[in-house]
């Protein structure tokens, strides 16, 4: 095919795709990395007998993109940073633009490299080693005059033993191989540091050494920082809000006058069967809950554990109470998401679907991953068996406990039902479920009693006068309703 044939060729291309008419040779795109369709395929190909990196871009906005992409390579490559090499490229009007880079083979983004490490203590040796190495790299960057708009980990790859800048067309410049101002090193940092999870801020002034042996020019004043960080990070929330209802790289949406379905894009295919027809899967799995608002079970889906929740309607005058508005799912699809993107553990949702007749809406499913783990009440019941047992929780779960009250504060969420039943213990975090009546909170005088009732409800799972009830008084924060007010 024609590089003008590729627009055409959606989000799954079939591979291997071969592109003729790149200024007189054939490029074979073997695997895509990313694609956007009708717009951006990036893959490994085969040129000229080599492996290479293929940017392809096609559609009304080709040309421009293929300037920036271009400029961006030069730039790096000009201020002397370290990236890989543009070998080849070329814009053809009405085909589009093409550009072929060194394929760094078994390179791996420190992206890749912090996802590995998600696991460990906080800011450990090797993440600390890390966002160290990383941050290195952009004070060179910076220091040269150059910023990148969409700053984070995986537009740097390591591969033999060194780092490498990639993704040109977001680099801007201000004047070539002058530091940049202190302003527009203050806002790229704040997009740096806005991608990582937010507990890491209190460490931000610590992690900032490392920029500043390699890029002294200016003072970094903390609370500015914070404050372009917590900008962006807001931003970033907002954006990714707006995607989960719309079809995207992401998700896949068809909203129609009978239904909405949305599902992750990754989840699309395995899922299909199960949306079909939830309820028979519904009727075939080990029922959790069986009320008259919904109807919880766990179902078996081709190798992996599901949890699928139905939300019921319970007659005529519940459905034209409910029938006009988002349903439930739709509410706990968006909060499920909310939090996965802030790093607050909650059961990953996957999909949702809304029935409808002419548009007003019926029966609703939400299928989330399954949280396997005990509910806080059952652990950190005392064994009634053995009075030498400790009779408090270990540490380390009262720590995590301590970290999940902390995000809720810092985010200002609310969750509405803070039963025990409601908290589950999975790999070493406690993960909120239920997200019916979730809600972050735009003001400081909405969360605050919001956020009491929710500590009021959590601490009536234990006796006011055991010792673990008091204990848990004592630990978790409080906020000042008045003064919020």
């Amino acid at each position: 095919m024609r590089l003008s044939d590729v627009r055409q060729a959606g989000r799954t291309p079939t591979l291997p795709m071969q592109v003729t008419g790149l200024a007189g040779d054939t490029l074979q795109v073997q695997r895509l990395l990313r694609v956007l369709p009708g717009q951006r395929y990036v893959g490994v190909a085969q040129w000229q007998g080599r492996r290479v990196l293929a940017k392809l871009l096609v559609g009304a906005k080709a040309e421009r993109h293929f300037a920036r992409e271009v400029a961006g390579a030069r730039l790096l490559a000009e201020q002397g940073l370290r990236t890989p090499a543009l070998l080849e490229q070329g814009f053809s009007a009405g085909e589009g633009g093409w550009l072929l880079f060194d394929f760094l083979a078994d390179a791996r983004s420190l992206g890749e490299e912090w996802a590995a490490q998600a696991a460990e203590p906080l800011l450990s040796d090797t993440q600390r080693a890390l966002l160290g190495e990383a941050l290195a790299v952009i004070a060179a960057l910076h220091l040269q005059g150059l910023w990148q708009d969409d700053l984070h980990l995986d537009n740097l790859l390591r591969h033999d033993g060194q780092l490498f800048l990639i993704d040109g067309g977001g680099v801007r410049v201000q004047t070539p191989g002058k530091p940049l101002s202190r302003d527009q090193v203050l806002a790229n940092l704040g997009v740096f540091f806005a991608q990582l999870p937010a507990s890491l801020e209190a460490f931000i002034e610590e992690l900032l050494v490392h920029y500043l042996l390699v890029n002294g020019e200016h003072a970094l004043p903390l609370e500015a920082l914070l404050d372009e960080v917590g900008k962006v990070r807001r931003w970033r929330l907002r954006d990714y809000l707006r995607k989960v209802g719309r079809d995207c790289s992401l998700f896949s949406v068809q909203r129609n006058a009978t239904a909405l379905r949305v599902v992750r894009r990754t989840e699309e295919q395995s899922l299909a069967p199960l949306l079909s027809d939830p309820d028979a899967a519904l009727a075939a799995g080990q029922a959790l809950k069986l009320g008259g608002s919904s109807t919880v079970a766990l179902v078996e889906h081709q190798g992996r554990a599901l949890v699928i929740k139905r939300y019921n309607i319970k007659g005529v005058a519940h459905w034209l109470k409910r029938c006009w508005r988002p349903s439930r799912a739709w509410h706990s699809w968006c909060e499920g998401n909310r939090l996965d993107f802030l790093g607050i553990a909650t059961p990953r949702p996957l999909a949702m679907l809304e029935l409808r007749t002419c548009w007003l809406r019926r029966r609703a499913y939400l299928v989330t991953e399954h949280a396997a783990g005990e509910d806080i009440i059952a652990r950190f019941t005392r064994c009634p068996n053995d009075p030498d047992a400790a009779s408090l929780p270990p540490e380390a779960e009262l720590a995590a406990l301590d970290e999940l009250f902390a995000a809720l504060l810092r985010e200002r969420i609310s969750h509405g039902d803070l039963k025990g039943t409601n908290l589950l213990w999975q790999a070493g975090r406690w993960a909120l479920i239920d997200l019916d009546a979730m809600r972050q909170h735009r003001s400081a005088s909405s969360f605050a009693p919001a956020y009491s009732r929710d500590r009021a409800r959590f601490l009536r799972n234990w006796p006011a006068g055991s010792a673990l009830h008091q204990l848990l008084d004592r630990r978790l924060p409080k906020v000042d309703i008045h003064a919020a007010v």
